[in-house]
């Protein structure tokens, strides 16, 4: 691998293994020195070790504000400053929705979605002071991650579905409102062999006998390493699908073709309206497990 990221300076969460690691390595491989954040710390050590002077291990909460500030923090004190963050670290507990507890909740959408907030606003007020008070120039990055299950759905996976949603769609805001300050967002939907995925999808996702492994985590970290250096800086508001060797960009909801009665609608004239347009609308993709 080319060092395409030479002297960038990456946060990369939950990286004590799976893609995190996989993110890790080649992220290093490229030239960049990276914070390896897990709350495993012992599992971030391993990895910073195998790496070397070019890792350092944290093993700070990214669900707080104050471990994301430690976070961020550390990587500076270390570092010097802070180019980018990967936001991988997540969790999964699976319930059919009717059996979804308020902790099975909370937890997932704490870690995922509250986890993707607390680091990315403080490094965005970090990047963005840096404009304002210095005129320094910034090139920084988020990379988010969602899912399939975000995109489409996934049945027994409401809560993880959900907040995965739910930060394709923060992803676009992000996009939106930091590209002023030098900062782009995109968004990954990776599908790969991971302590999440290796139980539900065991039998699909399993390493071949021979031949290219293509749900091997290490797959997808090639765009990630391009999404982390200054060639993808024209590139923001994405959402990347990828897997094996295949990369396709997300196409989200749109406004569909419009019916306008040019007045208040009657509800009892709503149904055949909505068949028409139903009728004329592109059918979504199925939702995974259905």
């Amino acid at each position: 691998m080319s060092r395409i990221c030479e002297d960038r300076i990456i946060i990369v969460t939950g990286a004590g293994a799976g893609l995190g690691r996989e993110y890790a390595r080649a992220l290093v491989a490229a030239g960049a020195k990276v914070l390896v954040n897990d709350i495993k710390l012992e599992a971030a050590q391993a990895v910073a070790d195998e790496l070397g002077p070019a890792a350092l291990a944290n093993g700070d909460d990214i669900t707080s504000m104050s471990g994301a500030r430690a976070i961020v923090e550390a990587a500076v004190s270390r570092f010097g400053d802070v180019h980018g963050v990967v936001n991988n670290a997540g969790i999964v507990r699976d319930r059919m929705f009717a059996s979804l507890s308020e902790d099975d909740w909370d937890l997932v959408v704490k870690v995922h979605l509250k986890g993707h907030f607390c680091i990315a606003s403080t490094l965005v007020q970090r990047w963005r002071d840096q404009v304002k008070t210095t005129g320094a120039k910034v090139d920084a990055r988020i990379v988010n991650t969602s899912s399939g299950a975000g995109l489409q759905g996934s049945v027994g996976q409401s809560n993880y579905a959900a907040a995965k949603g739910g930060i394709a769609s923060l992803t676009l805001v992000q996009a939106a409102e930091l590209g002023r300050y030098g900062i782009t967002a995109n968004a990954l939907a990776p599908a790969a062999r991971t302590g999440m995925t290796e139980q539900v999808f065991a039998d699909t996702m399993k390493a071949p006998d021979a031949g290219f492994d293509f749900y091997h985590p290490s797959n997808v970290a090639p765009l990630v390493v391009w999404l982390c250096s200054a060639a993808s800086a024209q590139v923001s508001g994405r959402v990347f699908e990828v897997a094996g060797g295949q990369i396709s960009v997300a196409n989200g909801w749109r406004t569909g073709e419009v019916i306008d009665n040019k007045a208040r609608w009657k509800p009892e004239a709503i149904g055949d309206a909505i068949e028409s347009l139903i009728a004329k609308a592109q059918p979504p993709q199925k939702v995974y497990g259905t």
